[in-house]
């Protein structure tokens, strides 16, 4: 089969592989559609630590598909159905899976692979992380749920209230899902980007105000002047990953406030805290990483209700053979996320 290979930053190659193999508990599944992600472009430039220990090795984690074929132990997945999974799952036995933060799990089973013609799903995912695809539901849109999982992850974690006032800073896939889900909360959100294209799909999934972080632009003040008494918001989330970014965050939030992390910065980076406005702000930050097999139970439910719009998302498709092309679109912030689609793929 065709299948994008990761071999080092900036290294990503289509080669012919062998198919894989369904063994014990697992299942095949034949790739309808895949999407580009943040983490895959943040991969693709500079590997990661986490996802990919080994190279070269198969890319990609987001995707829906047909069960092709099913090992023993998985009979209760017939071939022919239309599934989506999420990228890893738990393994409900480490300590903090016991203490139930299982997206600090110890051991947690990744899958990678989407970009290819099939994938294997692990048996873990399979019996925690597995969904069949509701009928009218396209492939990609089915495959969102593994990013909505993240973002519900941090709204769960994440106190808003009705009536709060809520900074979503960036505008990219994951930044636009805090963006919906706080305005499901009840919540007024300002979303800020340096994209004009992106902040106007912000404002499509409900923001009510957005700032442009252009050149010139005081985006402290900018986003403080839409707040009662300009004293700041009540919560603000980083969906970027920078670090200059993350130090922001902490100026544009009122005393008593709170502050999620939720953007991965790059390894070995650090940020300045005043500890003066930490203490006696009352500051409260949190980082939040992954997902859980409760939030993508959640994420599942939001999509196949249409809670969560998905047409706001995919901004292309691509072939299967352009991958690369397509996360070096995806990482000049042209569009939001890609379609990537193998040959005789079908959007449904």
């Amino acid at each position: 089969m065709r299948a994008a290979m990761f071999y080092e930053p900036g290294d990503v190659r289509m080669e012919d592989v062998p198919a894989p193999e369904p063994g014990p508990g697992e299942v095949l599944v034949r790739i309808g559609a895949a999407l580009t992600c943040g983490t895959d472009v943040k991969t693709y430039k500079r590997g990661h630590p986490t996802l990919i220990k080994v190279t070269p090795s198969p890319f990609g984690h987001e995707f829906g598909g047909t069960v092709e074929e099913v090992g023993e132990g998985a009979e209760a997945w017939r071939p022919g159905t239309r599934v989506v999974g999420a990228n890893s799952a738990p393994c409900n036995r480490c300590y903090y899976c016991k203490v139930g933060d299982q997206s600090m799990c110890e051991d947690l089973a990744f899958l990678n692979g989407a970009f290819a013609e099939y994938i294997v799903v692990p048996s873990r995912i399979v019996d925690q992380n597995l969904y069949e695809i509701p009928e009218g539901m396209e492939f990609s849109r089915a495959a969102l749920l593994e990013p909505l999982a993240c973002a519900v992850h941090g709204v769960v974690r994440t106190p808003i209230s009705v009536g709060d006032t809520v900074a979503v800073i960036g505008a990219g896939q994951i930044g636009l899902m805090f963006v919906r889900l706080a305005t499901e909360r009840g919540a007024r959100v300002i979303c800020v980007d340096k994209s004009s294209a992106r902040l106007a799909v912000a404002k499509r999934l409900g923001a009510e105000e957005t700032v442009e972080a252009a050149e010139g632009v005081d985006t402290i003040e900018a986003v403080r002047e839409w707040t009662p008494e300009s004293r700041g918001t009540d919560v603000v989330i980083e969906a970027v990953g920078i670090p200059q970014l993350w130090e922001q965050a902490l100026q544009l939030v009122r005393k008593g406030g709170e502050v999620t992390l939720f953007g991965g910065a790059p390894s070995g980076t650090s940020i300045e805290v005043d500890t003066v406005l930490l203490h006696y702000s009352q500051l409260t930050v949190r980082g939040i990483f992954h997902h859980t097999p409760y939030t993508v139970q959640v994420a599942f439910d939001l999509l196949k209700s249409g809670r969560v719009d998905p047409e706001p998302f995919i901004s292309g498709v691509r072939p299967l053979e352009k991958v690369v092309e397509a996360l070096e679109q995806h990482g000049r912030q042209e569009g939001i996320k890609y379609e990537i689609r193998p040959p005789e793929g079908s959007p449904s």
